[in-house]
């Protein structure tokens, strides 16, 4: 998968001092350079002490004069070791580190499957309409489907029409597949007429944000630089959606290597408000769904890609748990941080979806085998909710939910979320991203993205050359802390609710990858977009969380808001 040659160095001097490296006298090439102060065949610059102190300014540090001779001979042996790491790396090579957010000494205390509980029911199947198709949940499709009033191939030719034709407005597709998605349509058919059902999602359309591998179909990542990339093999969780039986149709937006909503081709818009980008990086995951032109779609999240997105666009997501679902096959941008998840019409759709990728492949270090629980396994309720101090304010929409959640049954107890030095445990992700994308940095193909500000991912890689490792290992050692700390306050309740960008959650529950489902609430004014509100469980506890949020939502009907006619989006 590698893409570009290496070119020239382009970064200052001063970048190339500051990373902590293995002791250079067990390689023999860094041995050459102590000895003769240059690579074989190779004049190498000397350093200054005036070049080192310098560098140390840019990081907050001061050195004596009798510190700084001894710093730049190591420094100068030390850049030998640099350059044997500036080698094409492909993008799905991860790190020999693996972060586990269950760090010693905690445990799961997912709740456990009830052997007596009575599932509940699915939605109202109702009839077959085109609207129903627009807005139907996976169960009521899936009846449909079982009925014969509607095929694999019909629905699936139904979302392909409906993804093109909104499209226009939209931006939300990067390809659509209806060569694949229609051959594997007809194969579903003709199992239905034989018998054979695989399960939920047999016949159900999808779309996959453009990170996740589809083996022969571009997968741009929405870089122009990648934009003519096309990989062989499906990523882990395409393969499981096809051997569940859903159909990939098409090949959805993302902001460019996964921020924000404005990729090669244009930006992608808000169905609630077209003239408003909808937020990313899942940008088309989140379009598509809240526009009702797919059940369900795939995406990532790594600072709030899912969150923000369904929150911009009035739609239900799940972030799971980090580890829950394998990340084969999608692009890398955080090893520690990334997850993948869904964003459907309902807390049930997303529960459904997950089922079915969740799961170890041998392929992902990351992925934890701790059973996924059927939240119809589960009671709804009564459960004790966290309410982190400060975060709903009285007389705004959110304060609502929390009445709702009342007249369920739930007891509500006020929670003080943990302070802890999040922004400086978020250099995590620039240097992992920086990594992952360092040959893009060095070869000058970043000039090519899309998005080139101060906060935009070229900038950003580049300045990344300035962390010190010493301050990237002790991140980790405060994300421990961190993660102790969340476990402390999940301890004391069952879930917590709250605004999606309340108290820092959404920074500090991506750190120590606790679970967040958000979910549409009800609107300010009648007809308005809806907000949204999240809900965060306990590690590995997506059962419960599912289970408490798929009740409030039968309960409220929030979730069935759809945009308004209009634009030549909704229906």
């Amino acid at each position: 998968m590698t893409l570009f040659a290496m070119n020239s160095l382009r970064l200052p001097r001063v970048a190339l001092l500051l990373l902590l490296l293995p002791p250079a006298s067990d390689c023999a090439l860094a041995k050459a350079v102590q000895e003769t102060g240059s690579e074989p065949g190779q004049q190498q610059d000397r350093l200054t002490a005036a070049e080192v102190q310098a560098a140390a300014r840019v990081l907050g540090l001061e050195f004596t004069e009798g510190e700084l001779e001894p710093m730049v001979r190591v420094l100068e042996r030390e850049r030998a070791s640099l350059t044997q790491l500036r080698v094409p790396t492909d993008n799905a090579v991860p790190p020999a580190l693996v972060f586990h957010p269950l760090v010693p000494p905690l445990r799961s205390r997912a709740a456990r499957p009830d052997k007596d509980a009575t599932p509940r029911p699915g939605p109202d199947l109702g009839t077959r309409t085109s609207e129903t198709l627009a807005f139907a949940e996976i169960e009521q499709l899936g009846a449909l489907l079982r009925s014969g009033e509607v095929s694999c191939v019909e629905l699936t030719r139904w979302a392909l029409q409906e993804l093109e034709r909104v499209d226009a407005a939209l931006h939300c597709s990067i390809q659509l597949l209806p060569e694949r998605a229609l051959a594997q349509a007809a194969l579903l058919d003709s199992e239905l007429a034989e018998g054979k059902d695989r399960g939920p999602l047999h016949g159900i359309p999808w779309g996959a944000k453009d990170l996740l591998a589809v083996a022969g179909a571009p997968t741009t990542w929405g870089a122009e630089p990648f934009r003519g990339q096309v990989l062989e093999q499906d990523a882990t969780a395409v393969q499981r959606l096809d051997a569940a039986g859903a159909v990939l149709v098409a090949k959805l937006t993302l902001g460019a290597l996964a921020m924000g909503d404005r990729w090669f081709g244009e930006r992608t818009r808000n169905p609630w408000d077209p003239s408003r980008g909808s937020s990313g990086s899942s940008a088309g995951s989140a379009s598509a769904v809240a526009a009702g032109v797919l059940p369900f779609a795939l995406g990532s999240e790594t600072l709030g890609s899912i969150v923000s997105p369904c929150t911009r666009c009035s739609v239900t997501g799940l972030r799971p748990t980090f580890g829950r679902v394998s990340r084969h096959g999608a692009m890398a941008l955080s090893w520690s941080m990334d997850k993948l998840g869904p964003i459907a019409r309902s807390a049930r759709d997303a529960a459904l979806v997950l089922a079915a990728i969740a799961g170890p492949d041998g392929l992902d270090p990351s992925v934890s085998s701790e059973p996924l629980v059927d939240p119809r396994q589960l009671p709804a309720g009564p459960v004790r909710i966290g309410v982190p101090d400060g975060a709903f304010r009285e007389g705004s929409p959110w304060a609502a939910v929390l009445d709702e959640l009342r007249s369920l049954g739930h007891q509500l107890v006020p929670v003080t979320i943990p302070d802890h030095p999040v922004d400086g445990i978020l250099i995590t992700l620039m240097a992992e991203a920086a990594g992952a994308f360092d040959e893009l940095t060095r070869s000058g193909q970043d000039d090519a993205l899309t998005e080139q500000g101060r906060n935009a991912w070229p900038n950003l890689f580049r300045a990344a050359r300035f962390l010190p490792a010493v301050e990237y290992v002790n991140a980790q050692r405060q994300r421990t802390l961190l993660c102790r700390a969340m476990d402390g306050v999940l301890a004391e309740v069952d879930l917590l609710v709250h605004p999606p960008y309340a108290g820092g959650l959404l920074a500090i529950t991506n750190l120590t990858g606790h679970p967040t489902v958000v979910a549409p609430i009800g609107p300010e004014e009648p007809g308005g977009q809806p907000p949204t509100v999240c809900f965060t469980g306990r590690l590995y506890d997506e059962g419960l969380l599912l289970a408490v949020v798929e009740a409030w939502q039968v309960a409220t009907g929030h979730h069935r808001l759809r945009p308004p006619a209009g634009d030549g989006v909704a229906r």
